[in-house]
């Protein structure tokens, strides 16, 4: 097992225990229960990094999760790599991508966009070859799909592809620099993301300034503010998993 493969399964195979040597590739990230480590959502046709860039963004500043991984397919597009530590349900990480596509990705065409894994565990495993191993050699442009870091992410606008393989070890390097999410502070961030109103619905009916700062928070108690807080659905979603976040229980050392 290369230092490549050793990442790849680490952070995206549904059984890193008992992950084949062999095999890294897209039939591994579907576990035997229907479970995922992994969800991969594209935007191609063409590939606009400004607006999967603000999807990566904002996951991290407002959903407070890490950063998932950036691909370039080798032909047309980019692609986010979310990573979780434990498997989750098929269906809980098509609803993800779904809800971030519905929150920060309204306007753009179903056509140009592909999630993985599907609706069910089902519809999963009979998809086609996507996603495909990065990085890759794609079948039809002849180029290789990559794993790129955030700050050339812009460069690949053009051409979404490397016209070499981008070796293992660098490879391994940018995963290596990537954490899953832990299932707790996922749920909570799922949670409020799909409370939250879309950025077309915030567009066309702005909240006037007064009237969103006019919102009394109870003060009584620190919990009490920040449960307030968290289920106000006028509030900056970043706040709201701010609040979240420090409402979570304390985890055992």
């Amino acid at each position: 097992m290369n230092p490549l493969h050793t990442e790849f399964v680490r952070l995206y195979h549904a059984d890193p225990q008992h992950a084949l040597l062999h095999d890294a590739t897209r039939s591994a990230l579907l576990g035997a229960d229907g479970h995922v480590r992994c969800a991969v959502l594209e935007l191609a046709r063409p590939a606009d990094w400004s607006m999967l860039g603000a999807v990566w963004r904002a996951v991290q500043t407002e959903l407070e999760l890490p950063a998932p991984g950036i691909a370039i397919n080798g032909q047309d597009g980019y692609q986010l790599w979310f990573a979780w530590q434990q498997g989750i349900s098929t269906e809980t990480a098509h609803m993800f991508l779904q809800n971030l596509v519905q929150h920060y990705l309204p306007e753009v065409a179903p056509q140009r966009l592909r999630c993985w894994p599907g609706a069910s565990s089902e519809a999963t495993a009979k998809e086609g070859p996507f996603p495909a191993s990065v990085p890759a050699l794609h079948p039809h442009s002849g180029q290789w799909s990559a794993f790129i870091a955030p700050d050339l992410a812009a460069v690949f606008a053009d051409e979404p592809w490397l016209d070499r393989d981008p070796g293992v070890e660098a490879q391994a390097q940018l995963l290596g620099r990537l954490e899953g999410m832990h299932q707790q502070v996922f749920a909570m961030a799922h949670a409020l993301l799909q409370r939250a109103p879309t950025v077309s619905a915030l567009v066309s009916s702005p909240k006037p300034a007064t009237e969103a700062q006019s919102t009394d928070y109870p003060t009584d108690s620190p919990t009490a503010f920040l449960q307030a807080v968290m289920k106000d659905p006028a509030a900056p979603l970043a706040l709201r998993v701010q609040a979240a976040t420090a409402l979570m229980p304390p985890t055992a050392s």
